[in-house]
């Protein structure tokens, strides 16, 4: 079971303030996203090739801050996701674990959703496993261990903590889509154009 295809528009608020807007598309084969602030700058682009298993199979992610870029480019192959980081004069070889179920999060929300529903799939109610965690700050990835648990019998909201201390409440709709996502630090990613 994947998410479901199609366009996906997310708006981020931070204690109600507007600080950025996610754009993301799911084929079936592809998920291509980015995520910007409210006035278009500082970009974060994801472009992953999904599996037809629902993995991640490769996964090229930029962004740009003023006049700096980088750019990361990563395979899954075995047990690894290993990769390059390029930076204006330099390059960086990342190889990060995968955990048992091979899940890979480049920090836009259809990652997330991959996630949990590989987990339903599962017909799990609660899971802890290794993710292949990249951050959207510096590109590198890293392997941390992540929890998610229903919160209700529906299976339609979620726990999900990404690091230990750290927690999101995740609401699905009927079809799996992540409609409305909160975290204690008080940012609120809510589903537009339902």
């Amino acid at each position: 079971m994947l998410i479901p295809t199609g366009e996906y528009r997310y708006e981020i608020r931070r204690r109600g303030e507007l600080v950025a807007i996610e754009e993301e598309s799911f084929d079936g084969e592809r998920i291509a996203g980015v995520r910007r602030s409210p006035d278009g700058s500082n970009p974060h682009e994801v472009e992953a090739e999904i599996a037809p298993d629902g993995t991640v199979r490769r996964v090229t992610v930029r962004y740009s801050r003023g006049p700096f870029a980088r750019t990361a480019v990563y395979d899954a192959a075995e047990d690894f996701l290993r990769g390059m980081v390029s930076a204006v004069a330099g390059r960086n070889a990342i190889t990060a674990k995968l955990g048992r179920y091979r899940e890979i999060d480049a920090d836009l929300v259809l990652f997330r959703a991959l996630t949990i529903a590989h987990v339903r799939a599962r017909g799990q109610t609660r899971w802890t496993g290794r993710v292949a965690a990249i951050d959207p700050a510096t590109l590198v990835a890293a392997s941390h261990k992540h929890t998610a648990r229903a919160a209700d019998s529906t299976g339609l909201k979620w726990i999900y903590e990404p690091r230990m201390g750290d927690s999101e409440e995740i609401e699905l709709d009927a079809l799996g889509r992540i409609v409305r996502r909160r975290d204690d630090r008080g940012i609120e990613t809510v589903l537009l154009d339902r």
